[in-house]
């Protein structure tokens, strides 16, 4: 099979850019001839001022986009597309040429912006879903993208003028989701049921199962205020100082709770920086359980699934994904998000009771081999192709394509 992948990296790395990477050395394993289409947002930075001015334009129609990737197509005639991220330089432009050249489109939605410009559902610290119920356009007040109004305006544009160019129903032929809780936020917003399919990521390499009950607490991700850190060191200021936590991660909060921490005696808390994977495997291997408090609704966190493939259990705000994937009394524990009352219960009753979080452990690994490896993944992803290869669009309702160029473009 012959696949073109489509990814639009962030100056700071993250969870997509793993997905994209992992999808990607699976597929070449498997024999497949991949092919790739990517921008990197480092191209900005190489910007000249008046170039800069353009970037809202391109981000709804990034014209030199859509001219290589159509020449891509018909150069390499692939049998799928499969879309990773395109803001914001790439632009869902690249949708309409596969539209065109009739190549069928699978579109992971790795978070919300389809519905929500700072694509997280998160305003003032607190779940928001205004922007589905409402007016997109209420967010350039609130600033959703990046605390800037020009720039919130610039995504709600781009958002605007594809749903009323019908792009998200009619130029993608399947939606890859990661929960069913994300599948339930974007059937309720509009997209159609059919075309929405789950498939959780995967952990690959399989860092293998740990030994031992592991000796502190260990949180990896963003140090930030939506990302629960701030509760989390609240919660510690509250249990007995035998209580070890690791905070592995960096972040906009991360030097005020150094500081808060060490005015408090916090001794027992160490904050480690970014580290690399290696390190962090390591790191949640010695865990006794992984304290995950977002108060986002995520989509599905990689610490979570790491620390279930290392055989550690989670402690959980009970919000949004995590109440789908972390199960109490099976392979975690939840507390309310954002209290750091119930985050200190819920990581006393853990603490003191190892052989209840070693089973939990175990489980979390049996979920791991049952649900994240890369086996699994790779069927799935298998399945999805086949059907939208086998289903590709009759030749009748084509919108017209030169319609299309009234879009802005850069």
């Amino acid at each position: 099979m012959k696949i073109l992948l489509v990814h639009n990296s962030y100056l700071e790395q993250g969870g997509e850019d793993v997905v994209f990477w992992q999808e990607r050395s699976l597929l070449k394993a498997a024999g497949h001839e991949v092919l790739e289409y990517q921008r990197h947002n480092t191209e900005m930075e190489q910007y000249s001022m008046v170039r800069r001015l353009t970037i809202i334009g391109r981000t709804v129609w990034a014209s030199d986009s859509y001219r290589e990737f159509t020449n891509l197509l018909r150069d390499n005639k692939p049998d799928v597309v499969h879309v990773h991220n395109t803001f914001p330089l790439i632009s869902p432009s690249i949708l309409w040429a596969c539209r065109r050249e009739r190549v069928p489109v699978v579109h992971t939605l790795h978070n919300y912006r389809l519905l929500c410009p700072g694509a997280n559902f998160i305003r003032d610290g607190k779940p928001c879903e205004d922007c589905v119920h409402g007016s997109i356009w209420q967010s350039v007040a609130h600033g959703c993208y990046r605390d800037s109004r020009p720039q919130t305006a610039a995504v709600a544009l781009m958002l605007s003028v594809h749903r009323a160019r019908r792009t998200w129903t009619e130029a993608v032929d399947r939606y890859i989701v990661l929960t069913s809780f994300a599948r339930s936020r974007f059937v309720n917003a509009g997209l159609p049921a059919e075309k929405i399919t789950v498939k959780g990521n995967c952990v690959d390499p399989d860092p293998g199962q740990r030994t031992g009950e592991g000796s502190y607490a260990l949180f990896v991700g963003r140090v930030s205020r939506e990302k629960g850190t701030p509760t989390l060191l609240q919660a510690w200021r509250q249990l007995p100082r035998s209580y070890t936590l690791r905070i592995v991660g960096d972040g906009p909060a991360r030097q005020r709770l150094e500081s808060e921490a060490a005015a408090h005696g916090l001794n027992n808390v160490s904050f480690l920086g970014r580290v690399s994977r290696e390190r962090v495997i390591e790191a949640m291997k010695g865990a006794r359980f992984v304290v995950f408090p977002s108060q986002l609704y995520e989509n599905l966190p990689l610490t979570i699934v790491e620390a279930f493939a290392c055989g550690v259990p989670v402690v959980a705000s009970k919000l949004g994904a995590m109440a789908e994937i972390v199960e109490e009394g099976r392979t975690g524990l939840f507390f309310e998000p954002g209290n750091p009352d119930d985050l200190a219960r819920a990581v006393k009753f853990g603490w003191e009771q190892p052989e209840l979080m070693r089973r939990l452990g175990t489980q979390a690994r049996s979920e791991y081999e049952t649900k994240y490896t890369a086996a699994a993944n790779y069927r799935q992803l298998m399945e999805i192709y086949q059907q939208v290869i086998a289903k590709r669009l009759p030749d009748a309702k084509e919108l017209c394509v030169e319609d299309l160029q009234e879009v802005p473009s850069a």
